[in-house]
């Protein structure tokens, strides 16, 4: 069977393209801090310039384990509303990230509503550029690719319980990582706003007061679909917890706040 690759899509883009200037780059972006064991985490994907402060100040804070579940927003429309990759690896300019076959099968056995899809990885960005972190704290890291193209609160739920059911089953830990980033294109006072509603849901782990919010208030959180599964799997889990490790708005780096997007960094245990 012919092995999928999925290719940088967005490498000297979103994060420097040379694998010397990315591993310095991303260093550069983890604080030397004291670890904690945790269920899932909220990180953003923007530009590093942007958010990898806010993705470094996580996921520094982890023990990452070997094996993550990483889902994420579908920016493209491209392929399934549910689209998950079982095989093959994932490039980056710091080397190869396999798919855990075992873990993904799996997941595909609990939840049928997945699909196998590697169209609707292809071009987007929301995994690849959390790649390199993980692969730099966790080398030989490896992830199952979750694109979720739904806004049905039942589906995310019902795909939330049935990843805690799986990783239940694991011998050994896994990490759920919600790749997002927060409210869009508006002012920095009214996204600081905003974005504080719906973490304020996360740090509660209340996945469906942040759908709520997110709907009803009109945020425009690309990611809440990965986040409200994430919050669901880590409850079934036993979280007890969730703080809020950075928060930051693009125009603390360009200095617009016209228009800004902002950044939230949470972590849940």
């Amino acid at each position: 069977m012919h092995s999928v690759v999925r290719y940088p899509a967005v490498a000297g883009r979103f994060y420097p393209k040379d694998p010397q200037k990315l591993r310095a780059a991303v260093e550069l972006f983890l604080p030397h801090i004291e670890k904690v064991q945790a269920f899932g985490c909220v990180v953003p994907h923007a530009g590093y310039i942007y958010s990898g402060e806010v993705t470094g100040a996580v996921l520094a804070r982890l023990e990452v384990p070997k094996r993550c579940i990483v889902m994420c927003p579908n920016h493209t429309g491209m392929g399934q509303a549910l689209a998950i990759m079982s095989q093959g690896t994932w490039e980056t300019p710091l080397g190869t990230v396999p798919v855990d076959t075992a873990l993904a099968e799996a997941l595909k056995q609990q939840f049928s509503f997945l699909e196998e899809d590697s169209e609707a990885h292809q071009t987007e960005h929301a995994i690849e550029v959390e790649l390199p972190f993980l692969q730099t704290i966790m080398p030989g890291v490896t992830i199952v690719p979750i694109a979720l193209g739904t806004r049905r609160f039942d589906i995310l739920e019902a795909l939330g319980k049935a990843i805690a059911a799986v990783i239940a089953a694991q011998s050994e830990p896994v990490l759920i990582v919600a790749s997002s980033d927060m409210n869009h294109y508006e002012n920095d006072a009214v996204t600081r706003i905003k974005d504080h509603k719906a973490i304020a849901c996360m740090v509660a782990l209340d996945a469906r007061g942040l759908f709520e919010v997110v709907t009803t208030e009109k945020i425009s959180m690309c990611g809440f679909g990965p986040t409200v599964a994430m919050l669901t799997a880590a409850a079934q889990l036993g979280a007890r917890r969730a703080e809020l490790v950075k928060y930051a708005t693009s125009g603390d780096v360009s200095g617009d706040r016209e228009m800004v997007v902002g950044y939230a960094g949470v972590v849940v245990r």
